[in-house]
């Protein structure tokens, strides 16, 4: 093998990207990752921002993505518990759309599916009595309550990037793949750097996880596509907070579909989600009018105080590449993942499909058979190795929190609980030798301080401001206009200082 050929190139670092890379770098393999944006930036950091099973899938009878992905659930709180923590999620009971005795036979499989080690089981509510019925409407009388799991998006995509880098992979952002051509020992692939220049890297394999754009990356290999995606838009908006306490809600909307409203940024809600095709001629994705009027009116239809669409602050969408099941709904398409291998000379993987709950077991899957492929006999290893800051210390996070409080005491608690969120426990290493305020710096906005910008700059692959507002952190909605034109004016003078 020529010196300078990696072992595998991987297109795209959202989360299947990333998870690729993280394991086929843990299995011994050279790695080089290129992103054509930033990391997450697309799909990966517009998504739910759920770790779930899935519970409506139940009803297209997807029982093994189900299951699958309820025992992922368990391992992803394990490994990155300063990301991912448990959410309770209050179900009510619309008559109208499923009778009571279906929720609660759903309910039970979801419960026993997979092993349940840290979440607690289902059970039903009388809002009556029940605090959890106080934001819904006089109608909902009764409901369920059952367990799932929040993620910050972006940060788990950064993270496995991360462990990548550390474990020897090449993370390039801002690097677009162009092109490839084949070889019976390998491929000649072409990448377009942030300064336009372009430049030829030898890889043995390729793996195609390009997300929206897996299609066109397939035509730049020459490789016919063995499989198609379907392009389908979620749109979600944020609204300034519906209701005291950490419990979210899944309402049955009466197009049979379901709505998320989840406690956001600890003073707003997160409403969503929309499922519509997506015309990628139409441009990057955004929430419409029309999405904005939907998500708010299925909220105002069960909750006590309306939502309209003066009340939105903020909004993003995403483009779920779906794997193309022939499903006529949009709803109704799998959200299962498939991987095709074309063996007709040097090995080319392509990912179609797939959720952020089943990243690891898809790149767990995708690296096995590039392995195999290559000839290298790497085995498993990402379901017992914490991401960066998930090892706390054999502490629970509270535990580690009330640590972090007495080494670091001017840090208000809402300050350490958002850095803690962020860098677990690698918060020290963001810190330092910090003892007051002062030392870490001026508070660039948002409570990003120049401490924090310098990790996320030298660390965290963050080249524009918006890499730091929206995705390494959410705080951009804490800053108004003039908050957020301020950290762009001071942003180049910093990454230079970095």
């Amino acid at each position: 093998m020529p010196q300078d050929m990696v072992d595998l190139l991987v297109i795209g670092g959202g989360a299947n990207g990333a998870g690729i890379a993280r394991d086929a770098a843990g299995r011994g393999l050279s790695v080089l990752l290129a992103e054509r944006g930033d990391l997450g930036g697309a799909t990966s950091s517009s998504s739910s921002k759920l770790i779930h099973g899935g519970l409506r899938y139940l009803e297209h009878y997807e029982f093994r993505l189900v299951r699958e992905a309820l025992a992922e659930r368990e391992v992803l709180l394990r490994l990155a518990p300063h990301i991912i923590w448990p959410m309770r999620f209050v179900l009510p009971h619309a008559p109208e759309m499923r009778p009571r005795w279906m929720l609660r036979a759903g309910l039970f499989l979801y419960d026993h599916l997979a092993k349940r080690v840290t979440l607690p089981a289902s059970e039903a509510l009388d809002f009556s009595r029940h605090p959890w019925g106080a934001p819904l409407g006089p109608q909902a009388r009764h409901g369920f309550a059952y367990s799932d799991a929040w993620v910050e998006d972006a940060r788990l995509v950064v993270l496995n990037a991360r462990d990548a880098a550390a474990r020897g992979a090449d993370v390039r952002v801002r690097t677009r793949f162009t092109a490839a051509t084949r070889h019976a020992d390998g491929w000649s692939v072409t990448l377009a750097g942030e300064d336009g220049r372009s430049e030829v890297v030898r890889a043995r394999a390729i793996a195609n996880a390009a997300g929206p754009w897996v299609m066109q990356a397939l035509e730049g290999t020459g490789v016919a596509a063995p499989d198609r995606v379907r392009l389908v838009r979620g749109s979600h908006i944020i609204v300034p907070a519906l209701y005291e306490g950490p419990q979210a809600y899944i309402l049955q909307n009466d197009d049979r579909r379901v709505v998320f409203v989840i406690p956001y940024e600890g003073r707003f809600t997160l409403i969503g989600t929309t499922d519509v095709p997506h015309d990628p001629a139409s441009g990057p994705p955004h929430c419409t009018p029309e999405e904005a009027e939907y998500l708010c009116r299925a909220v105002s239809r069960q909750f006590r105080r309306p939502v309209v669409p003066q009340d939105i602050v903020w909004s993003y969408s995403g483009v779920r590449p779906l794997h193309d099941d022939g499903a006529e709904n949009p709803s109704a398409v799998t959200r299962d993942y498939v991987l095709k291998m074309d063996r007709q000379g040097a090995p080319l993987l392509s990912v179609f499909g797939g959720k952020i709950t089943t990243y690891r077991r898809l790149a767990e899957d995708a690296a096995g058979q590039i392995c195999a492929a290559l000839g290298h006999a790497g085995q498993p290893w990402t379901d017992r190795a914490a991401l960066p800051g998930g090892d706390l210390g054999g502490l629970t996070a509270e535990a580690f929190l009330a640590e972090a409080a007495r080494r670091y005491g001017f840090l208000d608690g809402e300050t350490l609980r958002r850095l803690f969120h962020c860098y677990g426990g690698e918060l020290e290493a963001v810190l330092g030798p910090a003892r007051h305020a002062a030392d870490l710096g001026r508070d660039l906005g948002g409570g990003i301080t120049e401490r924090e910008l310098d990790w996320m700059i030298r660390h965290e692959w963050v080249r524009e401001p918006e890499d730091a507002l929206w995705r390494r952190t959410k705080r951009g909605l804490h800053m108004d206009a003039a908050g957020r034109e301020a950290f762009a004016e001071a942003f180049p003078r910093l990454a230079r200082a970095a």
